[in-house]
C-alpha cells in the first residue's frame, strides 16, 4: 500500500514513534497517535455512558417535519453566515453535495447543501462552513502569502466551525432566535417552544452518516475511524478486509448493522484520497472546542443575552482575537493554551455533553 510505503519513508530520521505519527504530522503538527489514543480511552466511556443514557430516558424530541423550500432554506443560511461574521465580499456560498470550505486571505468560499425535507443539514452546515471560513479570513493581513497565512492544524481549524455549529449555534439561547427567524421564513412548524424546537435540534439518535451525527455520538465515529486507519497503517489490517472490519466494528460501537457499503466504508472520502492521520483531528477540533467555549464563557458572562438575540459578535471577535488573526504563528496545542489559560484537555467537552444533553434529556 503507498501510503504505507510513504508514512515508512517520512518516519525515517525523525522524533515520530510510528509510520501513522508520520501522516498525523500532516494534518496535526506535534501530535502523537499514542497521546490520541490515550485521551479517546478516557472519553469513550463517558460517552457511551451518556449515549445510554439518552437513548434509556423514555424521552424523543422527535424530528422536524415538513417542506422547507430551497430559497428559503438559502435566505436564511445566507443570514446564519453574517451573523457568524462571514464576510461576502471576499467569497461566495454555492451548492454542493458534501458542503466545504476553500481559500484562504481575500477569496474564501463556503458551500452548502439543501434537503427540503431537512433545514437543518442547510443551516448547520452553513454556520460550520463559516466557522472554518472565518477562521481564514480572520488571520492578520500582514501574514498573506507567508507559510503563516493559514490556519495552522485541521484539529485548531475544526475547533473553529464546531464551535460556530455546536457550542453556539446549537445553544438553547441561539436556537431560540432560530426558532423565530425559521417561523418568519417558513410560518408555523408545528413545534410549540423555543425549548421543544432546541431539543428536535438536538435530537440524539443512532446513525450511520458521520457528517450527520448528533454531538454525542460524532466523537464515537471518529474513534472507530482512527483505530481502523492506524490498523492500515500499522499493516495489523489489509485493505481486502476494511469493509468487514469497519462493518463489525460499527455494530459493537453503535449497535446498528451497516445496510451497504455507502452508509459504511464508502461515506468519506479520505481513505481513497489518501488523507490518512486526518480523522483524530475532527475530535481533536471538538476537544479545543470545549477549553475554548470554557474560556469564552469566562471572559464574557453575558454571552447568552447576545445569542438570543441572535448576536454572535462577542463570541466571534473573542474568537478572532484568542485565535484567527495569529493564523500558523504558534503550534495547535500551544495556540489553544494561550487562548484559555490552560493545556488543552476532554474534560471542558465531556462536562459541556453531560451538562447540555442531561438538561434536555432530564437526567
Amino acid at each position: 500500500m503507498l501510503k504505507r510505503e510513504q508514512a515508512e519513508a517520512l518516519c525515517e530520521g525523525t522524533d515520530a514513534a510510528t509510520a501513522y505519527d508520520a501522516l498525523l504530522e500532516d494534518h496535526e503538527p506535534e501530535t502523537r497517535a499514542e497521546d490520541i489514543a490515550a485521551m479517546f480511552g478516557r472519553m469513550r466511556p463517558r460517552l457511551v455512558a451518556l449515549r445510554a443514557a439518552v437513548l434509556g430516558s423514555g424521552r424523543d424530541p422527535g424530528p422536524l417535519t415538513g417542506e422547507f423550500a430551497q430559497e428559503g432554506q438559502l435566505r436564511l443560511a445566507r443570514k446564519m453566515a453574517e451573523t457568524f461574521g462571514y464576510d461576502f465580499t471576499r467569497g461566495r456560498m454555492d451548492l454542493a453535495v458534501h458542503p466545504f470550505s476553500s481559500g484562504s486571505g481575500a477569496d474564501v468560499r463556503i458551500t452548502t447543501r439543501v434537503v427540503e425535507a431537512e433545514p437543518f443539514n442547510c443551516l448547520y452546515s452553513t454556520i460550520h462552513e463559516v466557522g472554518h471560513a472565518c477562521y481564514e479570513q480572520g488571520i492578520a493581513p500582514h501574514y498573506a502569502l507567508t507559510p503563516l497565512g493559514q490556519g495552522v492544524s485541521m484539529g485548531v481549524h475544526e475547533s473553529q466551525s464546531r464551535i460556530c455549529e455546536n457550542q453556539l449555534g446549537r445553544s438553547a439561547p441561539f436556537t431560540g432566535w432560530i426558532f423565530g427567524q425559521m417561523q418568519q421564513e417558513f410560518g408555523d412548524l408545528g413545534v410549540d417552544s423555543p425549548e421543544a424546537f432546541h431539543a428536535i435540534v438536538n435530537r440524539v439518535q443512532p446513525g450511520f452518516i458521520r457528517t450527520e451525527a448528533d454531538e454525542v455520538n460524532y466523537n464515537l465515529h471518529i474513534m472507530m475511524r482512527f483505530d481502523l486507519e492506524r490498523g492500515l497503517i500499522a499493516g495489523s489490517l489489509d485493505v481486502g478486509d476494511l469493509e468487514e472490519a469497519w462493518n463489525a466494528r460499527f455494530v459493537q460501537d453503535f449497535g446498528v448493522a451497516v445496510d451497504r457499503p455507502a452508509h459504511g466504508l464508502l461515506q468519506d472520502v479520505h481513505w481513497s484520497v489518501g488523507l490518512f492521520g486526518y480523522f483524530p483531528t475532527y475530535a481533536l477540533g471538538n476537544v479545543y472546542a470545549g477549553c475554548l467555549m470554557q474560556a469564552l464563557r469566562r471572559a464574557l458572562p453575558d454571552l447568552d443575552a447576545h445569542l438570543a438575540r441572535g448576536d454572535v459578535t462577542p463570541a466571534t471577535d473573542w474568537l478572532r482575537e484568542a485565535v484567527h488573526r495569529h493564523g500558523g504563528l504558534y503550534p495547535p496545542r500551544e495556540l489553544i493554551e494561550r487562548a484559555c489559560g490552560a493545556a488543552p484537555t476532554e474534560a471542558p467537552l465531556l462536562d459541556y455533553l453531560d451538562a447540555k444533553f442531561g438538561a434536555i434529556y432530564g437526567l
